[in-house]
């Protein structure tokens, strides 16, 4: 730590770290919209800032496996896939103010089938609302809004077992649901 030339070599390290961040950035501009200018130099910081604290603080751990530049750009892929996934999550509406609609039946061409799916899609709109609002969430956001389970645990605070969970279970019950008012979701369906 008390290393004559520690600072320097920080310095050094971190104008490294800011070089892979940009390259990581560009690579993943699809994923970031129009960020562009000071936006996109300020992603590129504050990753390489906050990877440079996690090696700092990681530095014994540090086995000599691999060349060290190597092993601080993981750092920089890990910080960059923190924060695409944060900025991709703000740019889009919260899950809970997305509108859980109804799709259109059109490929049911027998009046009998739509008046059946009709029934069914009304049973599965009335069941989704009895899940708990945990469920619910995850549910319409997940499946039916097509949010990536690791985008809305970083939301949620969660991680990712807890949002499969809550899939499982919401998944589950549904299921339960349409058995029960006669529409098994599978002909053998057992859900208890």
């Amino acid at each position: 730590m008390g290393h004559p030339r520690r600072e320097e070599t920080v310095a050094a390290l971190h104008v490294l770290l800011l070089k892979s961040a940009r390259h990581e950035l560009s690579r993943r501009r699809a994923q970031l919209g129009s960020v562009s200018g000071p936006e996109f130099d300020d992603l590129a910081q504050q990753a390489a800032d906050d990877a440079l604290m996690k090696i700092l603080a990681k530095l014994e751990q540090f086995a000599g496996l691999s060349r060290f530049t190597t092993w601080t750009y993981k750092f920089v892929i890990f910080e960059i896939s923190r924060l695409v996934s944060r900025h991709a999550w703000q740019r889009e509406p919260p899950h809970a103010e997305r509108a859980c609609k109804q799709p259109a039946d059109s490929l049911t061409a027998d009046p009998a089938q739509r008046v059946e799916r009709s029934e069914q899609l009304a049973l599965l709109a009335t069941a989704v609302d009895q899940l708990t609002a945990r469920q619910r969430g995850v549910f319409v956001a997940v499946a039916l809004n097509d949010v990536s389970i690791d985008v809305l645990a970083l939301e949620l605070g969660s991680n990712r077992n807890a949002i499969y969970k809550n899939l499982f279970d919401a998944r589950r019950s549904l299921r339960k649901s349409m058995a029960a008012n006669g529409h098994p979701v599978f002909p053998e369906d057992r859900t208890q």
